[in-house]
């Protein structure tokens, strides 16, 4: 198998760059921010903003009063070539940003290359065996990609072989993001407990480069400061030996919304009714009484609703054993509050899962590389490599437990996306495993939990189709 050199990343800012788009952009901004005391509807505030200096001394001035929501305004969008996974799983995390990612499910990753960390010791300076440390590190992650290749090569799919891949293979994406949240992510990269991860650090240094160019205002801010590597953990820590990492057996609901089929219907009468909760309460009982089905035709009203503002009234959470592979797939849904653990400090590279189609078809050669891995963490590890190098010996396979918590209506559209048949296993079972833990304590909810095709009939697949949607069409008929 022929591989990729071994490439350095590269960031670049797609767009907004030439002289006359940045001075556009700084003018929205000073526009933003001088809009809320001056006369004027907003055309006119915006016309007025016409010289570039005056522009760029308004928003620094305003946002070191600490006024930031003017620079939400100021829209970047990225193209990241050649970092790793863990860079797109850290930066996917920042909830305000926009993700488009190359499918590890459709693409064969064979050759894509990898990336290798100059290796520090425990003081965090470059380790006397450096050299010799990335040679045996670039040898050991080609035979992963050789392994990966022997596993596609017996017909198993790249969905499936994936598993086997480091967490330092070269990741390509595109990133939009507002100033704000870059401001935010670059402080983060650079000066905080992220930065002990060397590309991590990496990826930091080379947006503050883009930034110094082309988003001046933000300069002054990320110049001052200060590293700052608290975990937030330390009181914890300083009370209680950290246990033995145990992956949970399988998704739990570990807290919910009492009544919440109630609690979305009186929220409904309160809303359109503008009535208080009592009254809504006394409403609903009147209507039940008149049509014994009333809560369910109510509920399935608003389950198909455009705005279904009810189903945000309401939320429930989980505690998901997930893949590293696999765990994309939860993290890109925006809009639910997830804790994913961080990478340092490191995992248990034990706890591991296995597809069935590769424990059917190549479990041997699966089983050594996944043994080697450790061993060559572990001496790594003896030999005092810095702990923030050695995140790449994760792979796909790694199991994690990760806590989210969902209204409704996000669980909604994430069972609509992940119970589909076409999904991933692995997501897939956890999806239908929330749906129906939810069904068994709000059960109107419950009903619209599911597929479109199971939930309303419908697949909007077209040729990729599954052909469930028929055989349902037919039971229906």
């Amino acid at each position: 198998m022929k591989m990729k050199g071994i490439i350095n990343m590269k960031i670049e800012l797609l767009g907004g760059c030439k002289k006359e788009e940045l001075e556009k952009r700084i003018q929205n901004v000073a526009a933003a921010g001088k809009l809320s005391r001056f006369p004027g509807n907003v055309i006119e505030v915006l016309d007025s903003c016409d010289d570039y200096e005056s522009n760029l001394k308004l928003v620094k001035r305003i946002i070191k009063m600490g006024h930031k929501s003017i620079i939400e305004h100021d829209y970047l969008v990225f193209a990241f070539c050649d970092t790793t996974p863990i860079v797109e799983q850290t930066l996917i995390g920042y909830r305000l940003t926009s993700f488009t990612v190359k499918s590890r499910r459709e693409v064969d990753f064979r050759t894509v290359g990898f990336y290798i960390p100059e290796f520090r010791n425990e003081n965090g300076e470059i380790h006397e065996q450096n050299d010799e440390l990335k040679e045996e590190y670039g040898k050991h992650m080609k035979m992963l990609f050789n392994t990966y290749a022997d596993i596609v090569d017996k017909d198993i799919n790249v969905e499936d072989a994936r598993f086997i891949l480091p967490y330092c293979y070269h990741d390509n994406f595109i990133m939009g993001v507002n100033a704000r949240e870059l401001e935010t992510m670059i402080i983060a990269l650079r000066n905080g407990k992220l930065s002990k991860i060397p590309d991590l650090k990496e990826v930091g240094n080379e947006l503050y480069k883009i930034v110094k160019e082309n988003v001046p205002y933000l300069v002054p801010n990320l110049k001052k400061q200060e590293e700052n590597l608290s975990t937030g953990f330390e009181y914890l820590e300083s009370m209680e030996k950290r246990p033995d990492i145990k992956i949970v057996e399988k998704t739990n609901m570990i807290s919910y919304t009492p009544d919440a089929d109630d609690v979305v219907l009186e929220s409904s009468i309160m809303y359109h009714y503008q009535c208080s909760r009592d009254e809504a309460k006394e409403i609903l009982k009147n209507i039940v009484k008149k049509d014994k089905d009333a809560k369910e035709k109510m509920m399935s009203e608003i389950m198909h609703k455009s705005e279904r503002r009810e189903l945000e009234q309401v939320s429930f959470s989980f505690q998901i054993p997930i893949s590293l592979a696999i765990l994309t797939h939860l993290t890109r849904h925006r809009m639910h509050a997830l804790l994913v653990p961080e990478f340092l400090p490191m995992w248990d590279l034990k706890n591991y899962i296995t597809p069935e189609s590769i424990k059917a078809k190549a479990n041997d050669i699966y089983e050594e590389a996944v043994k080697k891995n450790i061993e060559i963490m572990e001496r790594f590890k003896s030999l005092g490599v810095y702990e923030g190098d050695l995140v790449y010996f994760y792979l796909g396979n790694q199991m994690l437990n990760v806590i989210t918590t969902m209204t409704a209506r996000n669980l909604q559209w994430v069972c609509r996306m992940r119970c589909c048949n076409k999904a991933q296993w692995q997501i897939r079972y956890v999806a239908k495993d929330m749906a129906k833990q939810v069904k068994e304590v709000s059960p109107l909810i419950g009903k619209w939990l599911g597929s479109t095709c199971v939930t309303d009939r419908y697949c909007g697949e077209g040729r990729e189709c599954c052909g469930l949607i028929d055989k349902l069409l037919e039971m229906s008929n």
